[in-house]
């Protein structure tokens, strides 16, 4: 007998036809003669009523001052919803079913509101129900602090939910059901020709996650990997076999790139300021102390060049201006990047990436290479073009 993991979003869990589908794999498991933990999201998009967005919308309209604890303890509201709607809806069709908070399924956090981390996990609770035969529905996205504080796990928090329970339950694998058909070679609303990728390496999904891909958590990646347990990406609306995360190599694995991503809404930073000058010391400290996170760096002698997110861009200005230091920002930027282990000592794919860009007319502002990355700075306006070059001068349709 072995314990399934199955995590299921917001859009999952809002429709009837979603739920329905939800009682159906549960069906498949029990049939199997496994036992199964349900981790839930909270229901629908922002604008819907119990969605994450639309709560955080409702505590912030009378601009008051905010209380992350007291943020945190409304935000767990639309998972734990979802939990005890979820757990009703199965023991409906015929299946014993459970609903568990956060708390209750012995998730222990560090008690960072808004962006906890699991410390430890007791699943005595969530056993004994196993062995009762129940199906545990556990929220997603929250757990308890030591002190007794209701907590959040930050974006994508139900993921590593998910993730963190099938390594503490050393689970067969952990199921993650979307609305997309699992991952993909690139951001389909920009190549029109991207396909599922059947098999990715844990190294190469936690470095789309990082890098744009929105389809899973990249730190429930990292737990994935750090467990070595098999996680798959699948849809809830498709009869697919999705995407199998894990550590072994690939048929996808022996092309030289493997999947582009890509990142918006991002500013590039020029500053004029020598490396001596105490200034850039100063600058340096302010940008920490702001916890300002920084990419695409290019440190010359005489001039800093960085890329942020664009919510930090009065920030950087201010800070700038404080210190009588010269700034140009080039406004509304994107980083995509090409991904794959194959890219790691192979001469001439910057080579191949720079001339795809220029042959499409897309302008690189600026570029970073790692082991299994090539990222380029592009205009917003021609991202999309720069998407579709790269995804054909790698051959990711074939």
């Amino acid at each position: 007998m072995s314990i399934i993991v199955q995590k299921y979003g917001g859009t999952s869990v809002s429709t009837e036809e979603g739920r329905n589908i939800i009682v159906s794999n549960a069906e498949k498991v029990i049939s199997c003669g496994d036992q199964l933990v349900i981790v839930v999201s909270a229901m629908g998009r922002k604008g819907a009523p119990y969605a994450t967005d639309t709560l955080i919308h409702m505590y912030q309209q009378p601009h008051y001052e905010m209380n992350t604890a007291d943020l945190d303890l409304l935000m767990s509201c639309g998972e734990t919803i979802s939990a005890a709607y979820i757990s009703n809806w199965l023991r409906g069709k015929g299946i014993k079913a459970r609903a568990l908070m956060g708390y209750q399924a012995g998730i222990i956090t560090d008690g960072i509101a808004g962006n906890a981390t699991v410390k430890k996990v007791n699943t005595d609770k969530i056993r004994d129900l196993l062995d009762l035969g129940y199906v545990t529905v556990v929220t997603g996205f929250q757990g308890i602090s030591e002190l007794g504080d209701i907590t959040t796990l930050g974006r994508g928090g139900s993921d590593t939910t998910a993730v963190i329970l099938g390594e503490a339950l050393n689970a067969e694998y952990i199921e993650i059901y979307t609305d997309v058909d699992g991952v993909m070679t690139a951001d389909p609303r920009h190549v029109n020709n991207a396909k599922v990728l059947n098999t990715i390496s844990y190294e190469e999904m936690h470095q789309m996650a990082l890098d744009g891909a929105k389809v899973v958590d990249p730190k429930a990646v990292a737990i994935a990997k750090r467990s070595n347990r098999p996680l798959f990406i699948k849809n809830t609306f498709s009869e697919g076999v999705g995407t199998l995360i894990h550590g072994a190599h690939t048929p996808e694995a022996n092309k030289i790139v493997t999947a582009v991503a890509h990142k918006n809404n991002i500013i590039q930073v020029k500053i004029q300021v020598d490396n001596y000058d105490p200034k850039f010391e100063q600058l340096l400290q302010a940008i920490e102390k702001a916890s300002i996170s920084i990419d695409l760096i290019s440190f010359l002698e005489d001039e800093k060049i960085f890329t942020v997110d664009h919510i930090h861009q009065k920030t950087i200005l201010d800070l700038t201006h404080s210190l009588d230091l010269a700034s140009h920002i080039t406004e509304s930027c994107s980083k995509v990047t090409v991904i794959g282990h194959g890219i790691h000592g192979v001469p001439g794919v910057m080579k191949r990436v720079a001339l795809a860009l220029t042959r499409n007319k897309v302008s690189i502002l600026q570029t970073s290479d790692s082991y299994t990355t090539i990222s380029c700075l592009v205009r917003e306006q021609e991202l999309t073009r720069a998407i579709q070059a790269l995804h054909d001068e790698f051959g990711l349709n074939n």
